[in-house]
Parts: structure tokens; sequence; C-alpha cells
């Protein structure tokens, strides 16, 4: 049987997430798997942070003749056991380990006042306001009214 060792691809569309494997090589992509020996994924915003490996166990592999797809022999030849981006790999996992700081944004430059409150306000004053002024309209129109004489019929 000859065993690859290759990438199978997880995730959902646009967001993909890839684990490394040791598969049969005769076996699809995604399909069974005889072992696995790391993740790999692309998001990861840190460059040397995306690839994760089961050190000796790819090496394992290799000694048993797995042949590595040319992407995992290039993350085996940076990240695996003997590797020439360990440090960076660390530093990596490191910095996204730390949490992250925002800065306070300050106070707002304007804080527009609720119209519910204004609304409310306004409407309050009117009422208040309004109630004399419509006593005395309504006085005024009484004695108007009281003092206009009736019109008398006229005759031809």
């Amino acid at each position: 049987m000859a065993v690859a060792i290759r990438m199978k691809r997880m995730g959902r569309k646009n967001r993909e997430y890839y684990r490394i494997c040791a598969t049969d090589r005769r076996s699809p992509r995604d399909g069974r798997v005889i072992e696995e020996l790391g993740t790999y994924d692309p998001h990861v915003p840190e460059t040397d942070a995306r690839c994760t490996l089961v050190g000796p166990r790819v090496d394992y592999w290799l000694s048993v003749g797995a042949q590595p797809s040319d992407a995992v022999r290039v993350l085996i030849k940076k990240y695996g056991t003997n590797g020439t981006h360990l440090k960076q790999m660390e530093l990596a996992r490191a910095k996204l380990a730390m949490p992250r700081i925002i800065p306070d944004p300050g106070e707002p430059a304007f804080v527009p006042t609720p119209k519910t409150e204004a609304v409310a306000a306004v409407t309050a004053e009117a009422a208040a306001v309004e109630t004399p002024a419509t006593e005395a309209v309504a006085e005024a129109a009484a004695v108007v009214v009281a003092e206009t004489p009736a019109e008398e019929p006229k005759t031809e």
C-alpha cells in the first residue's frame, strides 16, 4: 500500500481548513485516512502560526516511505521536527495567545437628545400654555356673539 501525506479539505465554503493526514494514495482527497498528523488554517492572521504538526508521527511516516504532497513537503520543511521556521512559529503563536488591546474611543463628539423626551416636553409645555389662551378665546367669542344684534328680516 502506497501511503501519501496530504491535506484533507475541511470547513465551509470560503472558510477552508485543512487536516494533514497520512492516507492511502488511491483514496479520494477528502476520503478515509490512516492517521491525522496536523492541521493547516490559511485564515490565521500570523503566517507562521497557521500550521501545527505532530512531529514524531510525521517522522515515523516519512521513515516508512510515505510520500508528502508538494504543499505538505514545504510545511514539513518549515515546521517539522528540524524545521527552518520553528522560532518564528513559537513567536507567532505567543503573539496570538496574548490578549488584544483595544484603545478607548473616548466620548462621542455629538450626542443627540432622544426625540421621545423632547416631544413629551414640548407637548406638556404646549398643553400648559394653550389652556388659558383657549379659555380666553372662547370667552371672547361668547361676548361677540352676545353683543351682535339679531338681524331683522327684510321687508320688500
